[in-house]
């Protein structure tokens, strides 16, 4: 089915609004910018910006603990802290890296919707760790298929509670809106494709340090795999950790870090790595276990 028809379908508008809608750069099919011609397939992802539903953009303002790692004419790779959104959204009033870029001076690529120019990837508020945001336009849709494409490695350390088994393995379970709270999100049968890879690189008595690479990139979906597993990230109340064994370890967040991102250059094609070592609370928690278990 065409984008003009499905989307005419799915959203009650005619197709020539429709059509106005893409041609004007405001629908998105898997992450890029989708021609009303274009071809839905079975798990497509469709994202679509309706008249009045306009975000503002962030406004320039400095934010602590956030860092570059790296920056080119092409890209700029930042380490994200904790407490900080991304981008604006409804209903977040608080920092995010596109204003503390922006207070920086850094000028992102125009593709993408106002208020996340720049942006092909994002990490949760409460998730600290490495992620790249292009800007040029040549990097953002590089970047951009680089991750539709799922060239890019993506690891996370996440602490888990318990100890999963086997020590690796796969998560392939889909993921879409919980049934009941739109806040969260839940391994259901009707949901979309959603594989996480995992090893224990570390065990404790209470949890498991482990390596996860994602293969699909879900909204919360290395916490809501863990949940489902019985593991759930520690800290990370929403999704049935331990209150307990959070305040033991001095963590008030889930316990979840992007520690490295792995992908070719859009400049010239060479694979790049960077890295993000383990902000204060989380090293903390680690250093209890450690005591605790010798």
């Amino acid at each position: 089915m065409r984008v003009d028809a499905g989307l005419a379908r799915l959203l009650g508008l005619s197709r020539s609004a429709v059509a106005a809608l893409a041609e004007s750069g405001d629908v998105e099919l898997d992450g890029s910018p989708a021609g009303k011609s274009d071809r839905l397939l079975a798990g497509s992802w469709l994202e679509v910006r309706l008249p009045g539903q306009e975000e503002p953009e962030a406004p320039p303002v400095p934010v602590d603990g956030l860092t570059v790692v790296h920056e080119d004419e092409d890209l700029v790779v930042v380490n994200k802290p904790v407490g900080v959104a991304v981008h604006p959204s409804p209903g977040w009033e608080g920092p995010t890296v596109l204003g503390g870029l922006a207070a920086a001076g850094i000028n992102l690529a125009e593709s993408g919707p106002p208020e996340r120019r720049g942006v092909v990837h994002r990490l949760d508020v409460g998730t600290t760790g490495v992620m790249v945001l292009a800007k040029s336009e040549h990097a953002y849709s590089v970047l951009k298929r680089a991750f539709r494409e799922r060239t890019v490695d993506k690891h996370y350390h996440a602490l888990v509670q318990g100890h999963p088994d086997p020590s690796k393995g796969t998560i392939d379970a889909p993921i879409d809106r919980h049934p009941r709270h739109d806040h969260k999100f839940a391994v259901v049968s009707e949901g979309k494709p959603s594989v996480t890879h995992y090893e224990i690189v570390e065990a404790f008595r209470a949890a498991s340090l482990v390596d996860v690479k994602l293969e699909t990139g879900r909204t919360h979906q290395i916490r809501v795999h863990f949940s489902a597993v019985r593991h759930p990230c520690v800290g990370d109340l929403t999704y049935g950790a331990d209150p307990t064994l959070a305040r033991h370890l001095g963590i008030t967040r889930q316990w979840l870090h992007a520690y490295s991102l792995v992908f070719d250059h859009p400049a010239d094609g060479r694979r790049v790595t960077f890295d993000s070592e383990y902000p204060p609370d989380l090293q903390h928690a680690l250093d209890v276990l450690r005591a605790q278990d010798h």
